[in-house]
């Protein structure tokens, strides 16, 4: 194919002024107006200037994209197409390489699993697959999804692009003095650190996998619970990708085009785009015409011109300061020692950070990045493990709030600064407990009664509280016990049964509904009189002990003796 990715072909100003008129055309119903995104600054459209560094760090860094629009001719889904994935016989631009298209449609399941509310269509990473790599490259990936060669973008350097100095030492991108966007998708490793995910199961989060640059793209766009749906939280997620206005209608472009159909191809016969965002339009000065009767002569020429004098090179300029660049460290604004929450709790405190400079300044408009480190289910609001927010004017980062999930035990939230990896981060203790309940009550008055041999009329059933309000989904255990002072288990007197009938006097894995109550199973009276008690103990402590009480048999009255006599 002629086309190769990563060519840089030069269009003249005719060619570009088509291209941005084929774009209005098409998006011109539904470009919108610039959003912004509550993790960056708002778009304004492609900027020559860079960025300060680290500033505006979105998944690609702003890094260039084709700029190849969809045919004018939208492709019509045959009669045998089947549901949601139209098959079409017209234009090869509808086709999406087997593989690619395929590692689409298993992002947007899960994500339709995960994160619902998002409504991701996979035709939007066809999208945005299309004008980030060509489709890998026409679909040049093998049967794992791993692409055949790298995939990479310039290094964003601050010549013409945004400056991102290196963030992972070269692991992703091969360059350890600045990134680059690297895979089928474009992360930028800063933004992969965080955002990336296992989508082929094979325990790796791999950029040059479609399968996991598919997934960690379409959890990218459902975060800060955007619904996909609505045209504002869509225009906001592909601004966040790529933060500008073309980027944003072509995106569109290509979305609307596949959404009326596709097919797959086989992997490696996809077409290359060949426009780039990166490769404006050039023009050759024309000549001066000549004047009627002949050619213009040429000035005379001194006889001796001045030699002139050699040039100093010119020397570098240091690029300004930005207030990332100031920050020394990062220092603790207030949050409590340590968090703790119990499993699906909100934490009370939230995490509020500082930077500073080395003199102790409080440095504002500085990016901190907030992650959630080790083996916890634990998610910050909109159900995200990482949070990036700019410092206020006194350079204090708050995090979002923090929600336990269900898993109980510690785990880290670091602050670092984006931009800065030099700077070393500020890492929070917090730990999930178990639901907990502090008292047990039962909620009748009427003793438990019942005779030998018989079964307890009343099931048992306490409320469980914490500090006063419901206790739900608390763990709590029953044994009868023997007495007061000696609390195990008791082998005469009332019981439980099991699923096969057969007498058991401890039940475990008993926990509180929703409004935190507990009922036992039907209570059974063997042949031993007495008083005898059952005691209730929560995890977090509250314990219960009930009476129950098992009288003798009712004595059966005498046959009446039948008469000697008729």
């Amino acid at each position: 194919m002629a086309a190769h990715f990563g060519r840089r072909l030069r269009k003249g100003a005719a060619t570009t002024a088509a291209a941005a008129a084929a774009v209005a055309a098409l998006s011109a119903s539904q470009a919108p107006g610039v959003t912004t995104d509550p993790d960056k600054p708002a778009a304004t459209g492609t900027s020559a200037s860079a960025p300060e560094d680290g500033a505006g760090q979105n998944a690609t860094g702003n890094s260039p994209y084709y700029t190849d629009l969809p045919p004018l001719n939208s492709p019509s889904p045959s009669p045998s197409s089947t549901a949601g994935t139209p098959v079409t016989q017209g234009d090869t631009e509808a086709g999406i390489p087997a593989t690619v298209l395929d590692a689409y449609k298993r992002a947007e399941a899960e994500l339709r699993s995960a994160k619902p509310g998002c409504n991701l269509p996979w035709e939007l990473l066809a999208a945005i697959g299309k004008v980030e790599s060509g489709q890998a490259r026409g679909g040049r990936v093998n049967a794992n999804g791993d692409t055949l060669s790298p995939i990479l973008g310039p290094q964003l350097d601050g010549n013409g692009f945004a400056l991102i100095r290196d963030t992972d030492n070269g692991a992703y991108d091969g360059n350890s003095l600045y990134d680059q966007a690297v895979g089928p998708m474009q992360f930028i490793p800063s933004t992969w650190a965080w955002a990336g995910r296992d989508g082929n199961g094979d325990g790796k989060k791999d950029p040059n996998n479609i399968y996991d640059a598919a997934l960690a793209a379409g959890h990218y766009l459902c975060r800060y619970g955007w619904d996909l749906s609505v045209q504002a939280d869509l225009d906001k997620a592909i601004l966040s990708y790529n933060n500008s206005q073309d980027y944003l209608n072509t995106v569109l472009s290509w979305l609307e085009y596949y959404r009326k159909g596709t097919h797959s191809i086989p992997d490696g016969t996809g077409r290359l785009p060949t426009g780039r965002s990166d490769e404006p339009g050039r023009t050759s000065p024309s000549p001066s015409p000549e004047k009627p009767g002949g050619p213009t002569p040429k000035p005379e020429q001194p006889s001796s011109p001045p030699k002139p004098a050699e040039p100093s090179p010119p020397s570098t300029p240091s690029p300004p300061a930005t207030p990332t660049d100031t920050v020394d460290h990062l220092a603790d604004a207030g949050t409590a020692a340590k968090l703790s929450a119990m499993a699906g709790d909100t934490f009370a405190k939230k995490i509020s950070t500082r930077a500073e400079t080395k003199a102790g300044k409080s440095v504002g408009k500085v990016r901190v990045r907030f992650t959630l480190i080790g083996d916890t289910d634990a998610t910050f609001a909109g159900g995200e493990n990482v949070a990036t927010v700019t410092t206020d004017s006194s350079g204090v980062a708050v995090a979002p709030t923090l929600k336990a999930g269900q898993k109980t035990g510690d785990f880290t939230v670091r602050a670092t600064v984006v931009g800065r990896p030099a700077v070393k981060g500020l890492d929070y203790a917090a730990t999930v407990t178990a639901r907990a309940a502090d008292a047990l009550a039962p909620t009748g008055e009427a003793p438990l009664t019942c005779t030998a041999g018989g079964e307890f009329a009343d099931q048992v059933t306490v409320q469980a509280t914490y500090q006063g309000a419901v206790a739900d989904g608390v763990a709590a255990t029953a044994t009868l016990v023997k007495s007061a002072d000696d609390t195990t288990v008791n082998d005469k007197g009332p019981y439980f049964k099991d699923a096969d009938g057969t007498a058991v006097r401890t039940l475990t894995d008993l926990v509180t509904d929703a409004n935190g109550r507990i009922t036992l199973p039907t209570l059974y009276a063997d042949d031993t009189e007495g008083t005898f008690l059952l005691r209730i103990v929560t995890t977090g402590g509250a314990t219960l002990t009930v009476e129950l009480t098992v009288t003798a048999a009712a004595t059966p009255s005498p046959s009446p003796t039948a008469s000697a006599t008729s």
